[in-house]
């Protein structure tokens, strides 16, 4: 008999295999995010951008990590414009101005570290 692990319904399910795309889907016209992980030390969280939807250019106090895990983005780093496909990571440091568009349907992991 295994033991019942904890469930966390809106994080990801812990000492449990996830695929990373399957955690959040796609909507026509928008950007979805869903928290998988909060700790005061940071943060982790999957997004799925339909095609042509980004985040605007802002800053961050702390440094974020990009992976993009399917579909192809373009993440501007203080002006200059990266292309970024899955498979594929990038640092946004802190400090930084950043943003985000997808060049088409695209999924990534940020992960943010506050210390």
């Amino acid at each position: 008999m295994q033991p019942k692990l904890p469930s966390n319904p809106k994080g990801l399910p812990g000492a449990q295999v996830a695929k990373a795309a399957e955690l959040v889907n796609y909507q026509d016209g928008a950007v979805v995010s869903r928290e998988i992980l909060k700790k005061p030390t940071g943060n982790v969280t999957v997004f799925a951008f339909d095609e042509g939807q980004g985040l605007s250019e802002h800053t961050a106090p702390f440094d974020a990590l990009v992976q993009v895990v399917e579909g192809e983005a373009e993440i501007s780093i203080a002006g200059q414009p990266q292309r970024v496909l899955g498979g594929e990571m990038i640092l946004m440091p802190a400090g930084q101005p950043h943003a985000l568009k997808a060049i088409q349907r695209f999924k990534m992991i940020l992960t943010m570290i506050r210390s």
